[in-house]
């Protein structure tokens, strides 16, 4: 995923004068290039990052549209006031681009986990929040971003993880999510770096004679909410799959959606625990202690399945 941000944010500037890109001396290697090809667009203002979003409110009031760029607790939580005060408030067009979502620096241990970020970006009027699921929902996800009004979270993995989209994206639209399968029973909705596991998922409920529909929903606000209804109409149970908190993500919005127009379809979340990691290990490792593999879920959901009957809706 940041290599596909690097080479989008790239050709967006070689077109684009009024763009810029701060980080916060975060992209080692990554941005060498980039800084020789856009020496004046380019800054890194070192360990500083609500000195960051302030140089980036002052760029988007002269009139460029900004890219702030550093690892995803840091550039969220260490700078939310002034995220709130200098971007939100004034509703600026300033992308907040965070690498190493959820659990990716797994062995970093908890101060590097992003396990909030989402709630703490949602809660925040007039802010966006986008997490692509791979690298072809990030290139379609950063040009989108340019054509906002206001300031948006970009909610990046790393690197490696793998394209599920090999066809492309017709269409791609923030706050529109993306039907990968059409199915019926179970709905799967995913977010951002829990793709590749949704379709393993997916694929195994499947090998099991099921047909479940699979939802990309890259964007957590503003939620797709003609989407979550259609699958609510349709599927005995919609499960969504994060690397989140349980509590503020994607599970919370998708329940305010189908409770606030009264729907009965049952919900099957799949995120983490309201609590800190104490062990430090590879994303797999703590994903597995926290039942967010293919296995754990594919497990529970067939067993819902077996509960609600495979071949019933509504």
């Amino acid at each position: 995923m940041r290599q596909a941000f690097v080479k989008t944010i790239s050709e967006l500037m070689q077109g684009d004068d009024s763009i810029m890109l701060l980080t916060a001396d975060t992209g080692f290697h990554v941005f060498d290039e980039f800084q020789n090809v856009f020496p004046d667009r380019y800054l890194n203002v070192g360990i500083s990052e609500a000195a960051m979003i302030g140089m980036a409110a002052g760029l988007a009031i002269d009139g460029k549209q900004v890219f702030v760029y550093g690892i995803a607790p840091f550039v969220t939580m260490r700078c939310f006031e002034q995220i709130r005060v200098c971007l939100c408030y004034p509703n600026l067009p300033v992308r907040i681009v965070g690498v190493g979502a959820g659990l990716t620096y797994g062995p970093a241990g908890m101060t590097h986990h992003s396990i909030e970020d989402i709630a703490v970006m949602s809660c925040l009027p007039n802010m966006a929040v986008v997490c692509p699921g791979d690298p072809v929902e990030v290139r379609e996800a950063v040009r989108a971003s340019v054509g906002l009004p206001g300031p948006c979270y970009l909610r990046l993995g790393k690197t490696g993880e793998p394209t599920i989209h090999t066809a492309g994206i017709e269409a791609f639209a923030i706050g529109r999510g993306i039907r990968i399968a059409e199915g019926s029973g179970i709905g799967i909705v995913a977010v951002g770096n829990m793709l590749e596991t949704a379709v393993g998922v997916h694929q195994r409920l499947k090998d099991e004679g099921m047909d479940p529909e699979l939802v990309s929903m890259h964007t957590v606000k503003p939620i797709d909410r003609d989407l979550i209804l259609d699958l609510a109409d349709r599927c005995h149970t919609i499960a969504t799959i994060e690397e989140h908190s349980v509590i503020g993500g994607l599970a919370g919005t998708v329940a305010g959606v189908v409770t606030g127009e009264g729907r009965t379809v049952r919900l099957q979340t799949f995120a983490l625990p309201d609590q800190y990691e104490h062990y430090a290990g590879s994303q797999a490792f703590i994903r597995s202690r926290c039942g967010l593999t293919v296995e754990a879920i594919a497990s529970r959901l067939l067993e819902c399945a077996n509960g609600a009957g495979r071949s019933g809706s509504g």
